[in-house]
């Protein structure tokens, strides 16, 4: 979900190249799954799992932005922090409903 959501949004707000802009939704999406996902969202709840993935979102595209120099404001890239946030809130509403389900009840 989160590269589907971070392409066009650093497409259209950086100067990344194609290339750069693939391989850095992909890395944050496999951080993204591994903290917020399979650790944080199954100790504790769908609020403290979303915030950790925004706030690992700006920390994220902060620190590769300085790096790779892009033209990445911080206007731009807490929106499309939030946007992450969001898309994840709904994620980890259905990921949790799901294991919920799929697990077997307790006699």
């Amino acid at each position: 979900m989160n590269g589907i959501i971070l392409v066009p949004f650093l497409y259209w707000y950086t100067n990344a190249t194609v290339l750069s802009i693939i391989v850095t939704s992909i890395v944050f999406s496999v951080i993204a799954y591994l903290i917020g996902d399979l650790l944080i969202l199954r100790a504790s709840n769908n609020l403290v799992a979303t915030v950790a993935d925004l706030i690992l979102a700006v920390f994220y595209l902060g620190v590769v932005s300085a790096f790779m120099h892009w033209s990445f404001t911080w206007g731009k890239l807490l929106f499309t922090a939030v946007v992450v946030g969001v898309v994840e809130l709904l994620y980890h509403f259905f990921l949790k409903r799901f294991d919920v389900e799929s697990q077997p009840e307790k006699t």
